[in-house]
């Protein structure tokens, strides 16, 4: 069965253009104009992946997806916008976004963020079983390291005795460097593991993500955990 692609665009000529091509790569495509039917859509028939424009007059694609967090929604969601700052970029992810592309967009680039999101897709359902916090070793489906714990099945992570809420992409980022602890990850190999894709010595997507990953991790008076070496990449280590 295709996967099913919900877009919402509220510019006529890209949003029938990105549905064609959406349509000829494969995907079933509900197109709407605007937040409202975005929502409507999401909750008659759910999608696979949806891909949200940022700047859609009455309810944007930002409060469509903190709606669709609120109720618990976890269908991965890939935005479209003309804001090229990484304040807005964050702003996405606050929302609850996995993955943006800035417009204007090469449409293989958003095959790729969506096929990278589909592969990511959890398999575990939401009622998962919440992680054993009993002392003593840890079952062998967990990892940890630098005080960080993961339950890669029930997609739940921890540092210390505080649970992370990360999205999709933060966690699949963050099981990647914690598996590696104390190794300096290139970009190009972190982009290849998480978005199956190396976007380019220009893209600050990359950055982005390290920096809301940051921002979740780090605690007041404690060790920062995630390490930029300059020109490289990123490690996971307590200093």
């Amino acid at each position: 069965m295709p996967h099913t692609v919900l877009l919402a665009e509220d510019d006529r000529a890209i949003r029938h253009a990105l549905e064609r091509a959406l349509t000829l790569e494969g995907y079933r495509v509900m197109a709407v104009a605007d937040g409202v039917e975005a929502l409507a859509q999401a909750h008659r028939n759910r999608p696979d992946v949806l891909v949200l424009d940022v700047m859609m007059p009455g309810i944007d694609g930002l409060q469509v997806c903190r709606v669709l967090r609120a109720e618990g929604d976890r269908t991965p969601v890939l935005m479209l916008t003309a804001l090229v700052e990484t304040a807005d970029r964050i702003a996405g992810l606050d929302a609850g976004a996995d993955d943006y592309v800035v417009k204007p967009f090469d449409v293989e680039e958003v095959f790729a963020r969506l096929r990278a999101l589909l592969r990511r897709t959890s398999p575990v359902g939401v009622g998962s079983a919440p992680a054993a916090e009993a002392p003593g070793p840890l079952p062998e489906r967990f990892v940890e390291a630098a005080g960080v714990r993961m339950d890669p099945q029930a997609r739940r992570a921890w540092r210390g005795a505080r649970e992370l809420e990360l999205t999709r992409t933060e966690f699949e980022l963050l099981e990647l460097l914690v598996r590696n602890a104390g190794i300096v990850l290139d970009h190009s190999t972190i982009y290849d593991r998480i978005w199956g894709y190396d976007f380019g010595p220009g893209s600050k997507n990359l950055a982005v993500y390290v920096g809301y990953l940051r921002r979740k991790l780090d605690e007041p008076d404690a060790p920062q955990l995630i390490h930029t070496v300059r020109g490289v990449g990123y490690v996971l280590r307590a200093d």
